[in-house]
């Protein structure tokens, strides 16, 4: 049996790697609480969602003082995203949350996503080094783009923002990873002289929302558990910190390839082992049966 302790534990774990490499916290918590902690794979992609929101808000105020953030490119993510995980939730509440179906299709998904993810950052310097040949073509003209400018690009690719913000939606609420990588990913490819700093803001800022409201989603099919919640936060929340300090002393890219491997690896064990069995009842449902059990046990003996 798991105590607060423990909680606290991973919660500085995987504070400390985001500090160090900046790869989401989705990306590992979830693995975490299933693999290790044996949490219900609904409670803890619902609980890992309002987990990011809380813990990417801090760095989107960085952010947003900043002025790091492209408001235009995240106002299209989220009308595609958050409708989109809006119908996720919907059809995973009415048609997918009694079949025997659900916890497999949550754990597919979440090692298909992890799988994605570990290549990702595996293979990150040779992903940016490709797409920096991209950047170096057009410099003499895109490095001079104003404001404005980046305003126009982003209205003219409104219609591309909106799909991917819709298939971000999808995966993030079926499985609380992607918002970070992906995002990131996707962004690069459509504005590929767009400095990477306001990349990244506005991808933060877009995860904060996109997070929140599929936590919240997760939170009114009950698939939240907030003493889960505060006791990972009370770990994450000061190793986020220093190990953003201490990042420059340690060796990143070791620390990168291992847990991308690691995250390969956990993708594909979810992908060909997910997790088949029924939801089990909610604890407020155990309880009142365990109750009325012993009231039945009482009676009988009186």
């Amino acid at each position: 049996m798991f105590g607060p302790l423990e909680f606290i534990m991973a919660g500085v774990l995987v504070g400390f790697c985001v500090g160090i490499t900046g790869v989401g916290g989705g990306s590992l918590m979830t693995p975490i609480l299933i693999s290790l902690f044996r949490i219900e794979p609904h409670i803890a992609i619902g609980t890992d969602l309002l987990y990011a929101a809380i813990s990417k808000f801090c760095g989107s105020l960085v952010h947003a003082k900043k002025l790091n953030i492209v408001w235009p490119i995240v106002i299209w993510l989220a009308i595609g995203s958050i409708p989109a995980s809006f119908a996720t939730h919907w059809v995973l509440d009415n048609y997918l949350s009694q079949s025997s179906s659900y916890k497999a299709v949550l754990t597919t998904v979440l090692g298909f996503m992890l799988t994605l993810t570990g290549l990702s950052i595996m293979f990150r310097g040779h992903i940016e080094r490709f797409f920096n040949k991209f950047r170096q073509a057009n410099t003499q003209d895109d490095m001079t783009s104003d404001l404005e400018r980046v305003n126009l690009q982003a209205k003219n690719k409104r219609v591309y923002i909106v799909i991917m913000g819709i298939v971000l939606g999808i995966f993030v609420t079926l499985s609380s990873v992607g918002a970070g990588a992906f995002g990131i990913m996707a962004l690069v490819l459509m504005f590929p002289n767009l400095p990477m700093i306001r990349i990244i803001g506005s991808d933060v800022v877009h995860a904060v929302l996109l997070t929140f409201v599929a936590g919240m989603g997760h939170m009114t099919s009950g698939n939240v558990d907030f003493h889960l919640l505060g006791w990972l936060l009370c770990g994450s929340i000061p190793a986020i910190v220093v190990g953003t300090l201490i990042s420059s002393r340690l060796p990143e890219k070791l620390i990168r390839k291992i847990l991308g491997i690691t995250l390969f690896a956990l993708g594909l064990n979810f992908m060909i082992n997910p997790v088949k069995a029924k939801p089990v009842a909610k604890p407020e449902t155990a309880m009142m049966i365990q109750s009325t059990t012993h009231t039945d046990i009482k009676t009988v003996n009186v």
